[in-house]
């Protein structure tokens, strides 16, 4: 698979510090594309992708927003060269919002009953998942979103 073509402009001061650790996400990227998928159901396999991609997110987030160990210049060419997703950094700028895992988990469209991931629930209220017959939870397309996405909190040294 060819590499994302990016832009010709230099990156600015400080790139060179970040850019080990986010080649690094890049690479476990594109093994979890090309991770094989039988036996998996559909959602599952997208969990490691989601995991990845809220990773790199999150750890420019965190540099720049929590750390300020970076400028604004290369904060915004991270985000316009797609190394971050801005529109989940700027959920995360809301109040309630700053764990969210992914923006997929707020979109009430791909629910049946139009409600948010079981992930957005505060653990204290959550009741006992009830087990169908056949062996899957009520929830079974998203309760693993947040066992998934486990990792997230990994912290990177700059």
């Amino acid at each position: 698979m060819p590499k994302v073509k990016r832009s010709r402009k230099p990156p600015p001061d400080g790139w060179e510090l970040i850019e080990p650790t986010l080649d690094e996400l890049d690479q476990k990227m594109r093994e979890a594309e090309t991770e094989p998928h039988e036996g998996k159901r559909k959602v599952e396999s997208l969990w490691p992708i989601f995991r990845i991609h809220h990773q790199k997110t999150r750890y420019i987030f965190d540099l720049f927003y929590k750390r300020k160990a970076i400028s604004r210049e290369l904060y915004e060419y991270c985000i316009k060269e797609g190394y971050a997703d801005k529109n989940l950094i700027a959920k995360w700028k809301k109040q309630g919002y700053e764990n969210l895992c992914c923006l997929r988990c707020i979109q009430t469209r791909d629910t049946n009953f139009g409600t948010n991931c079981i992930c957005r629930v505060p653990k204290s209220k959550l009741e006992v998942v009830r087990i169908f017959s056949s062996g899957e939870s009520l929830n079974a397309l998203t309760v693993d979103a947040e066992a998934a996405l486990g990792e997230c909190q990994t912290t990177f040294e700059l």
